[in-house]
């Protein structure tokens, strides 16, 4: 039985399929050097965050820096049980929302 009318499209397949991985990756890598540079020029520029003040980070909005919260399973609670903040866990501060933890707008 002849094989190399098999092994010429298994070849050119694995040659096709190279070139298209090569590819996506040459054009990431080249996406992501873009947007690098970018935001560089963007934060070298950009005025600080009005809301953080340049600091990325800002006073937990849900338990008010306390890191906890009061929790009952109940809508009308006999006993309530302090948890730890699920948005902040409990670090007591979260990212910035308005720049989202970049510094700058």
């Amino acid at each position: 039985m002849n094989r190399t009318p098999l092994r010429l499209v298994l070849v050119t397949g694995g040659a096709v399929v190279g070139g298209f991985l090569a590819l996506s990756f040459v054009s990431s890598v080249a996406i992501q050097g873009l947007r690098a540079v970018t935001e560089a020029k963007r934060k070298k520029i950009a005025p600080p965050c009005v809301v953080c003040k340049g600091r990325r980070f800002m006073e937990c909005k849900l338990c008010r820096g306390n890191a906890t919260i009061e929790w009952s399973p109940l809508y009308d609670p006999v006993v309530t049980k302090p948890c730890v903040c699920p948005t902040c866990e409990g670090n007591r501060v979260q990212r910035c929302l308005n720049c989202l933890g970049k510094g700058y707008a």
